[in-house]
């Protein structure tokens, strides 16, 4: 019997800002992590090579279009792996990933073809005071990507990324409905699956488009929660064509809600 294995392919484009803190959290999680840079210009790729040089785990591969990526995951299918997908936006809590891990490993979600967890959709980082601000999932979709491999026989290319679209063929007893919501089983503070999704912040020292700056505040401001809100409702009223509508419609549901940075390295 093979040896289960959890492996991340973590796909990137200019993410220098982020991304060292993005693989290091992971690194318990997974068993190998799969690197596929798709022409970063920013400082990203030296920032890799280096941790791939501390870490052998870590693979660095140079892609010409983001479909490679899931071609170098395709040859997992069928044997008794777990399979996440990692953006350069996606910073998890790394002690909840060795809970996520044991389970599992102890075959705890062996029915489930995919795993659902929990998100705050940051708006807004104040790394001074360590707390975050943004959109949970729920009520904003979840956007993280763990899949059970060994529930499907086959998942060839063409895809237009990692885990994103093709042909699957499940094995008996499964279908894409498989899907285990955790974050709907646990609250943020409980999860052992949960993600920071910086999708509304700055990425790359490069990215200088309006709205994109990772904001440094000492606290919420005058008025408290509920005229911050306030505030970012009216921004957002204002800023709509800065943001893409699928962002919009995904990951700004409910209220602005503030959390705890630390147990992210952040």
């Amino acid at each position: 019997m093979n040896t289960p294995q959890i492996i991340g392919i973590v796909l990137i484009k200019n993410e220098d800002l982020f991304i060292e803190t993005v693989l290091r959290n992971v690194l318990d999680f997974c068993d190998r992590i799969i690197v596929a840079d798709n022409h970063s210009t920013d400082g990203t790729p030296a920032i890799v090579q280096r941790l791939a040089a501390e870490f052998p785990k870590i693979a660095y591969r140079e892609v010409d279009h983001p479909s490679e990526s899931h071609d170098l995951i395709a040859g997992y299918a069928g044997g008794p792996n777990w399979i996440i997908g990692v953006d350069g936006d996606e910073v998890y809590d790394p002690q909840g990933l060795v809970r996520l891990r044991a389970d599992l490993l102890a075959g705890t979600y062996r029915d489930a073809f995919k795993l659902l967890g929990n998100a705050l959709n940051v708006r807004e980082l104040d790394r001074e005071q360590h707390v975050a601000r943004g959109h949970l999932a729920p009520p904003c979709r979840s956007m993280t990507k763990l899949y059970n491999f060994g529930a499907i026989a086959a998942w060839p290319p063409p895809c237009p990324e990692r885990l994103h679209g093709g042909q699957i063929t499940f094995q008996p007893g499964f279908t894409e409905q498989a899907v285990r919501q955790l974050h709907h089983e646990y609250t943020w503070e409980q999860s052992p699956f949960r993600c920071l999704h910086l999708c509304f912040t700055q990425r790359s020292s490069l990215d200088t488009r309006h709205g994109a700056k990772v904001k440094i505040r000492k606290g919420v401001g005058e008025g408290g929660m509920w005229a911050y809100n306030f505030r970012s409702w009216l921004l957002s009223l204002f800023g709509r064509a800065d943001i893409p509508y699928f962002k919009r419609d995904f990951y700004m549901r409910g209220p602005v809600v503030e959390k705890d940075l630390r147990a992210f390295g952040l």
